[in-house]
């Protein structure tokens, strides 16, 4: 079974992503923040992560660079509002392997991790 972390500050989409996900047969695991996603990792050992950009205190930028770091193998999927790419600094995204704008597709996100795992 895959585990996927799933790290989002706001709870209903986290609890949204984590329906769909054990559904497919996915073990969810689920980080509320940057700290607590960064020590998912390093404890749990996740096949894939789907984190979000923006959260309080460490934001998903951080915790990607730290992951692609720590663990590059890791496939990481960015869920960010549209403004944040056409921001000055969209370079934190170059280093995810997919990302979303908010509102997303639930269907397209499936579709998407259920590939990235099956090329790992």
């Amino acid at each position: 079974m895959k585990k996927l972390l799933i790290v989002d500050d706001q709870a209903g989409i986290r609890l949204l992503l984590d329906e769909v996900f054990k559904k497919e047969g996915y073990e969810t695991l689920l980080a509320s923040n940057g700290k607590e996603a960064l020590l998912r990792v390093e404890n749990d050992a996740p096949d894939c992560i789907l984190l979000d950009m923006k959260m309080p205190g460490m934001d998903g930028a951080e915790v990607l660079q730290q992951v692609k770091s720590d663990r590059p193998e890791i496939p990481v999927v960015m869920m960010t509002a549209y403004d944040e790419i056409g921001s000055a600094n969209p370079g934190p995204l170059h280093r995810a392997d997919h990302y979303f704008t908010k509102p997303f597709d639930i269907h397209e996100v499936r579709q998407t991790i259920d590939k990235l795992l099956r090329e790992r």
